[in-house]
């Protein structure tokens, strides 16, 4: 069959998008999962083909013009996570999802280093562990994401 997925793919990264603009109560701010990190890590090991560098930096851009953010900020991390993702994606595929779980945890702490970093630079470092903690639940969400997004891919035939 012929893949028709494209369309697919780019709702999946804009209903990420959606899902960190959702306005949270202030003690739940710091739980916000990195949703379109976990999405980009989701599609550049499924479709490495179609989901790249070039991808990461797009999505990174919008979703520094969205949150108002520093221009790049998100996108240097995204780069690095898709890179990584996309060279590996034959090794994680073959992994149980608690073994991935901790991959993926690797890769979002990663991009919230690489969004520390540029924080930092800029003077703006954030303050207290919280600002880890999105990672952690991000890893804990991993594999239900992981069963959706697949079953999505079946179902519309994404390759």
């Amino acid at each position: 069959m012929k893949s028709h997925g494209g369309w697919i793919i780019a709702a999946s990264f804009l209903a990420a998008l959606l899902l960190e603009l959702i306005p949270l109560p202030e003690w739940a701010r710091f739980v916000r999962p990195q949703w379109s990190v976990l999405v980009l890590i989701y599609w550049s090991i499924a479709a490495p083909q179609r989901v790249g560098v070039g991808y990461a930096w797009l999505l990174g851009i919008i979703q520094d013009v969205l949150t108002g953010t520093l221009l790049g900020q998100h996108a240097l991390g995204m780069i690095f996570v898709a890179f990584i993702a996309n060279r590996l994606h034959k090794r994680i595929r073959v992994f149980p999802l608690w073994q991935q779980s901790m991959l993926v945890l690797l890769m979002l702490l990663l991009d919230q280093l690489l969004q520390f970093w540029t924080l930092g630079v800029i003077g703006q470092s954030p303050k207290g562990l919280n600002y880890w903690v999105p990672a952690f639940v991000g890893m804990l969400l991993w594999p239900w994401m992981f069963i959706v997004l697949r079953d999505i891919r079946r179902r519309f035939h994404v390759q």
